[in-house]
């Protein structure tokens, strides 16, 4: 496909609302809409662009919830994640796990359209009336991490922001649950946070976000 424009999929497993998604995105000119599926799997095997923004539902069949966005990133895109689940956990997971963005289907489309944009021009988007989750859970937040990680243990922290288990975040980097486990010591040694939650607010206030391996050797 020889994209005029932004490509744009759409992963959203309710039939009616993904058609009502696609078509919005469509009939935007500077939107060239990709392949619309009704799980990440679908999506993967009709994608026809490697680059480009997902508007992405949590609730799917197969690969969901952070899981999902941790996918749908590896493979090259930003994704705005468009639910009917919002809560805080939903939200900082997602965000926690490298989405670009967060909206409820409560939006309507023109702030989904203004959102694509935004995320495509690489910059983020949460709904106003979300924001107070992400603002809530950063009044420490600064710039960069105070305790140097390597690029491997951010992302092993990442995910346990984003509530994965040792397995799932085995799965989601292609390495062996001991290993996980050994990047958790080493992380838990640097930080000094030994439990999970504590660990997730250090996620948070130090702004540790899903980090993509691009081609290039992981530090140990």
């Amino acid at each position: 496909m020889a994209a005029s424009g932004i490509p744009v999929g759409v992963i959203e497993d309710h039939p009616l609302y993904r058609a009502a998604v696609a078509q919005l995105l469509a009939d935007e000119p500077d939107l060239e809409l990709d392949a619309v599926a009704g799980s990440v799997a679908q999506f993967a095997a009709h994608r026809q662009s490697q680059s480009g923004v997902v508007v992405l539902d949590l609730r799917l069949p197969g690969v969901q919830g952070a899981s999902a966005v941790v996918e749908v990133v590896s493979m090259g895109y930003r994704v705005l994640v468009l639910s009917a689940y919002s809560g805080r956990t939903e939200v900082l997971g997602a965000m926690a796990a490298g989405a670009s963005g967060y909206m409820s289907k409560d939006s309507d489309g023109s702030e989904i359209v203004h959102a694509v944009r935004r995320i495509a021009g690489g910059n983020s988007y949460v709904s106003p009336m979300l924001a107070a989750h992400v603002l809530d859970a950063l009044p420490g937040r600064d710039n960069g991490l105070a305790i140097e990680l390597s690029m491997r243990e951010r992302q092993v922290l990442s995910l346990v922001a984003a509530g994965e288990r040792d397995q799932d975040i085995a799965e989601a980097l292609d390495i062996s649950i001991r290993t996980v486990r050994s990047y958790l010591d080493r992380i838990r040694d640097k930080t000094g946070q030994r439990r999970r939650p504590e660990l997730t607010r250090y996620a948070i206030e130090k702004g540790v976000a899903y980090v993509h391996p691009v081609a290039q050797t992981m530090p140990v």
